[in-house]
């Protein structure tokens, strides 16, 4: 135990003075809490060390990769100076995979890379949701946000194209077909993705926004989005109290646990998990590459996008919904998303005192999943109206009973507590008086008292 003493003791020390030195208490990120020393408040940092983790890979990648649809003489599982019909893009991606030393490894890391990064993105955003993040001060903090989670959707989608494969193709058509639809945007939108209607035209555009465009539009967002969270800090725990402060005083922060070197070797720690879990995943399950775009070959499988887009495949499936109307149900999913903030007015942040947003957000992670679910066991299978109804109906109006219930036991136990605190008597339950009830931030703040 004196050991280990001597040895923090030395080690504080020793960073005591290169911070000194060097200035870095001045640039370094603001301290957080104790209390956030669990995995769910670093959940954002998480989505960061995923997206460094692609810049990493996706830049070796450029190394070998050919972003062009013509013919190439590279071999493409076929014998050395063999004239290949395979697109170069194709074939080059090919060649990571089969050719490039550990080039297997490093696609699959980044394939998976991107799903894991889709995936930690949603379980930040809807921690983030349940949790009431977006109140006041932090409403643009929110926004931004929701932006990178779009920014991050396009990168995936973006990206899909690149190996060139007649399934990746198919799907992208079926994306730009909801896109273009699109009632004033889609026309607009039309000539800067298609280019002049060629693929290499749409596979160089492709190719620019993965890799320069939404890269760079990421960066800036998500400077904006730290430059927020350290303005404001890191959000209290979730409270019943309205009267709860929504940030950290200046001298709270002093007491805090800096972030040299403590939070960021805590962020490191989580990142090389990260890292191992993802090549152990890549290692023991490496990516198939499909055949190329133009194969006549092979007969063409159902056309699927990636599984984050699954749920709006499948919503085309419907009887009754055209693709506009799609993309029409997905972009007030978004406008509700982006001015949520302005939309839940409340001052209390816990669930329990949400239930309208919450049965909101429940219903929407319970319908985001059952229509991926859906979509991947039944693509391009025509759903009746019927089917809909009994499908989907039941997920509202059993997530409405049990928030209602869970709410209504809840306030009823509260209002015992609440009384038995104000209370002359201790132990002794006090009625509420028949004037009515006083103001609930009244009788919160005399509790407290």
């Amino acid at each position: 135990m004196g050991l280990g003493n001597l040895y923090n003791r030395s080690l504080n020390k020793v960073w005591d003075f290169v911070e000194d030195r060097t200035g870095m208490r001045k640039w370094a990120l603001r301290p957080q809490p104790a209390f956030t020393f669990k995995p769910s408040y670093w959940t954002g940092a998480f989505v960061v060390n995923a997206f460094l983790f692609q810049v990493v890979t996706g830049a070796l990648l450029l190394l070998y990769y050919q972003p062009s649809v013509a013919p190439t003489l590279t071999a493409c599982g076929q014998p050395v100076g063999t004239y290949s019909v395979a697109p170069a893009a194709w074939c080059s991606t090919y060649y990571i995979i089969n050719s490039v030393p550990m080039g297997s490894l490093l696609l699959s890391t980044h394939l998976y890379g991107a799903y894991a990064m889709i995936f930690l993105m949603f379980v930040h955003f809807f921690r983030g949701y349940y949790v009431g993040v977006y109140k006041a001060p932090r409403e643009f903090s929110w926004m931004v946000g929701t932006l990178l989670m779009v920014l991050t959707l396009g990168m995936g989608f973006t990206g899909y194209l690149l190996p060139y494969t007649q399934l990746s193709y198919n799907a992208t058509n079926v994306g730009l077909v909801l896109a273009i639809r699109l009632p004033t945007f889609g026309p607009l939108l039309a000539p800067f993705i298609l280019a002049d209607g060629s693929q290499q035209g749409l596979l160089s555009r492709f190719f620019d926004a993965h890799v320069v465009l939404i890269p760079l539009a990421l960066a800036v967002l998500l400077y904006a989005h730290i430059a927020l969270f350290e303005s404001h800090g890191i959000a209290p725990p979730a409270s019943s109290d309205p009267l709860q402060r929504r940030r950290f005083t200046e001298r709270e922060d002093k007491q805090h646990v800096p972030f040299f070197p403590h939070i960021l070797f805590y962020i490191i720690k989580w990142a090389l998990v990260y890292t191992g879990v993802l090549f152990a995943i890549a290692a023991l399950w490496p990516w198939s590459l499909p055949t190329y775009v133009g194969n006549t070959a092979v007969t063409p499988g159902v056309t699927e996008p990636d599984w984050y887009f699954l749920w709006l495949f499948k919503l085309v499936d419907f009887a009754g919904i055209t693709p506009v109307l799609a993309v029409g149900i997905s972009t007030a999913i978004l406008v509700y998303i982006l001015f949520l903030p302005f939309l839940d007015r409340s001052k209390r942040t816990h669930p329990r005192d949400r239930p309208l947003f919450i049965w909101a957000g429940t219903s929407l992670l319970a319908f985001f999943v059952l229509m991926t679910v859906w979509g991947g066991e039944t693509p391009g299978v025509q759903i009746t109206p019927p089917s809909v109804a009994m499908t989907i109906g039941p997920i509202f109006v059993v997530n409405a009973v049990v928030i209602a219930l869970f709410h209504w036991r809840y306030r009823v136990s509260y209002k015992r507590r609440l009384a038995a605190r104000l209370s002359p008597y201790p132990g002794v339950y006090s009625a509420p008086s028949t004037a009515g009830p006083a103001p609930l931030a009244t009788t919160e703040a005399k509790a407290r008292d």
